[in-house]
């Protein structure tokens, strides 16, 4: 299945957004425009530029970003629904947890807290806690 214009355009962007050239050339602009702040006499037209700029910049990585993330957040999470479905004796109760509703998630992690709590008991009493079939 192809990627779509949007996905596509928005995961290099990401990439190019992350790198070290990026960040180097985002601070030159500044410097420049922090140099040219006498040339301009700090005018109103001066600090209107660099706010201008960077807000629509700000605006629009924002949703470039937030779609590669989401993008990348959805894979690792049926990657992880994979290993859990593959492992022997894992509970596929635990599959596709980010769909619950808070409450639900929240049981399920007291329920993990506790099986921890139980797990440090038995490695201070020098026992295993290792496979265990409780959730």
């Amino acid at each position: 299945m192809p990627i779509s214009r949007y996905a596509s355009f928005a995961k290099k962007t990401a990439r190019i957004a992350g790198r070290p050239t990026t960040f180097t050339l985002a601070v030159s602009v500044i410097a420049v425009w922090l140099i040219t702040g006498p040339i301009f006499q700090y005018s109103d037209t001066w600090q209107l530029v660099i706010n201008t700029a960077t807000t629509i910049i700000t605006f629009i990585m924002v949703f470039l970003i937030q779609n590669t993330q989401n993008r990348d957040t959805a894979a690792m999470q049926i990657k992880l629904d994979e290993l859990i479905r593959a492992t022997s004796g894992a509970h596929n109760a635990l599959l596709d947890l980010e769909e619950l509703e808070e409450h639900e998630l929240e049981a399920f992690r007291s329920r993990y807290e506790k099986l921890a709590e139980q797990s440090r008991s038995l490695l201070k009493g020098g026992q295993l806690d290792t496979d265990t079939s409780e959730v």
